[in-house]
């Protein structure tokens, strides 16, 4: 998978817009808040919140010890950093990538959440 289909997959959630709060370093919104890290595309990565708690975002690094870590500064709140190209399958990628766009939403206050259609 490439950063432009990595960006893509994430623009593509309802709602989703790209903006750059730091120079070089592109992330996916959903209303005010972030779903995803996307950096600049050099490493390869994408941070993302992997669960609710540090303890059960530990599961991506027991699983991938090489290819997932706890992302930096937001990593206690169960935000990690996976690789992409490594032994991390592109669909579990997409799917965690679902599900911090999902975790996001949910904590989002109505008026900010995107409109179902």
């Amino acid at each position: 998978m490439t950063w432009e289909e990595l960006l893509a997959y994430c623009l593509s959630k309802r709602g989703a817009w790209q903006d750059e709060p730091w120079e070089g370093d592109v992330v996916a919104k959903v209303g005010p808040k972030i779903f995803a890290f996307l950096g600049s595309g050099e490493p390869l990565g994408v941070g993302l919140k992997c669960g609710a708690s540090r303890e059960s975002a530990d599961e991506w690094l027991l699983r991938y010890p090489g290819d997932a870590a706890a992302e930096a500064y937001i990593g206690r709140s169960g935000w990690n950093h996976l690789r992409i190209g490594g032994a991390i399958p592109d669909d579990e990628i997409l799917e965690a990538i679902d599900a911090s766009y999902a975790a996001v939403v949910s904590k989002l206050p109505k008026k900010d959440r995107p409109a179902v259609s």
